[in-house]
This record gives C-alpha cells, structure tokens and sequence, in this order.
C-alpha cells in the first residue's frame, strides 16, 4: 500500500503493532501523526473498522506523540483513555490519528486524538498518562 505523500512506516514498533500495522507516520514530537489503511482484518462482522481497533490507534498516537515531544523521550503508561465514536470506516479507507497536547507534567500528561477519514472525524479520544521513569529502549525517531 502506498501512503500519502510524506507519511512513511512508523520510527517504532511493538508486536503488536506489527500484528494490526503496518503504521505510518508524518511529522514528530507535537506535530506527529499516525496513518493506517484499513484492511479487512481491522474489520467486524458489519463490515466497519472494529472500534477497539480505533481505541488502539488513539492509545498509540497519543502515547507516541506526548512521548517523543520531549527530550529525552518520556516513558508513558496509558492512566485512563475514553473515546467517543462520531463516524465510521471501512477497509480502504485512510485514517489518520491527529494529537493536542493539553499539558505535560512531571508525573502525569493529558492530550486529545482525533481520528479522521479525509476530513471528517470518526473519533474523539481523551487520555490520561503516567510517567512511568526512564526506559533504556526508547528509541528517538529518526
């Protein structure tokens, strides 16, 4: 699959995100976003793009991106997560996880994440996360 101009395979994975990826991003720190191209696997029996697909879409760019806007990158731990579904997808569809940052503080960071297809938003999520200490496998985006 080809992604949008300027969104290339994401800096960092996990095994799970292998399992549900392959993820894109665009931009860093504050100004990063997330891309996926659902795929029939992202799917349930109705057909649309699972909403537990999308909550995990939201965790790992509003992690993502709170992490890696600071220097050295934080080591955040999901505190609370609430997501609100305004839309759906479906498989082909380009989505595209879009993070403000509301306040960052020593112990605790609290942001928003909208996720879009094209320019209507399907998602409004709000997190809450814990800085968990420094982590020596964090790995700066390149």
């Amino acid at each position: 699959m080809d992604a949008p101009p300027g969104f290339k395979p994401l800096f960092r994975t996990s095994p799970v995100l292998d399992l549900i990826g392959p993820l894109y991003s665009r931009g860093e720190g504050r100004h990063l976003v997330l891309g996926l191209k659902a795929e029939t696997k992202h799917c349930n029996s109705r057909g649309t793009v699972h909403g537990g697909m999308l909550a995990t879409l939201a965790d790992v760019a509003l992690g993502y991106t709170m992490a890696f806007s600071s220097d050295p990158p934080g080591n955040l731990v999901t505190a609370n997560l609430s997501l609100d579904y305004a839309g759906t997808a479906n498989a082909g569809d380009w989505l595209e996880a879009r993070v403000d940052i509301q306040k960052q503080g020593s112990r605790l960071s609290f942001a928003n994440c909208y996720i879009c297809v094209g320019e209507q938003r399907i998602v409004r999520a709000s997190a809450v996360f814990l800085a968990a200490g420094r982590s020596d496998a964090q790995t700066r985006p390149e």
